[in-house]
């Protein structure tokens, strides 16, 4: 189960600077970026221009003129999995940082100033899932939420929600609001009372492979369609579609193996 965020990030809202611990981009390090974009410009219509090179190549995905997301390049001697990363927003990643580590998390880049655009640090949590740290400058982060090819929820899927909760809460000074329901353990990771992120506890469903990690999920007019689509151009549905509070959800992956989820508006929804 996951709550709907604001109803602005459902009406195509171009985006302001971020509100610390709001997340505020998604990015994926590939093997092959060439290949790489054309499989989300065939899926999403996304177009790239040169982003900051401090870790390598790297591009910025564009949709309607907004910038909204980033594709890079892993070294080829860094065998590391290829995943999407959320950043979560801050005034100050430096003492963020420091924080993480504090309560139990690493940081495993940075912090560092991406030229211009502002300063990142790449870190983990107490239970392992990767996440990003921005601190917004020339850059603010995505541009545009609410239309087809931008990221509409982010969503941590790891052990338990109560093992990493406080974590997340210390750090970014979270509001949690926990989904009463008898089979599914899940919090959102509010701001000012609006739903911003949520935790899914899933136990041991988690693929042995992965661990816990942070899911990014993309707007899509049919999520179904859309799934197809993937299958195509060469990635695989990893899941099968269910409904949520977001609407249709297909969890799937592109050909390098990143999982993202596609989902349809709510009014496209189907129980």
């Amino acid at each position: 189960m996951i709550e709907a965020p604001g109803s602005a990030g459902l009406t195509g809202t171009a985006h302001e600077r971020p509100a610390p611990g709001a997340p505020c981009w998604v990015s994926l390090m590939v093997h092959g970026m060439d290949a790489t974009q054309e499989f989300y410009r065939a899926l999403f219509g996304w177009e790239f221009r040169p982003g900051p090179q401090q870790l390598g190549p790297y591009a910025r995905a564009v949709l309607h003129g907004y910038e909204v997301a980033g594709i890079g390049q892993l070294p080829p001697d860094r065998h590391l999995p290829v995943a999407w990363t959320p950043y979560l927003g801050s005034d100050d990643v430096d003492a963020t940082a420091e924080a993480v580590r504090s309560c139990g998390g690493t940081v495993g880049v940075g912090p560092l100033d991406a030229a211009e655009a502002g300063r990142l640090a790449i870190a983990c949590d107490p239970m392992g899932a990767v996440f990003g740290i921005w601190q917004a400058a020339e850059h603010l982060g995505t541009g545009l939420t609410g239309v087809p090819g931008t990221p509409a929820w982010n969503e941590l899927l790891t052990y338990d929600t109560a093992s990493v909760a406080t974590f997340y809460r210390t750090v970014f000074g979270y509001e949690e609001e926990p989904v009463a329901t008898a089979d599914c353990d899940y919090r959102t990771l509010n701001i000012g009372g609006r739903p911003v992120a949520g935790i899914h506890g899933v136990e041991q469903a988690l693929p042995r492979d992965r661990g816990p990690h942070w899911m990014t999920h993309f707007q899509v007019e049919d999520a179904d369609a859309a799934a197809e689509r993937v299958t195509e151009l060469g990635g695989h549905v990893v899941s099968p579609g269910r409904s949520t509070a977001l609407g249709r959800m297909v969890a799937v992956a592109d050909p390098e193996g990143a999982t993202f989820s596609v989902v349809s508006p709510l009014d496209r929804a189907v129980s």
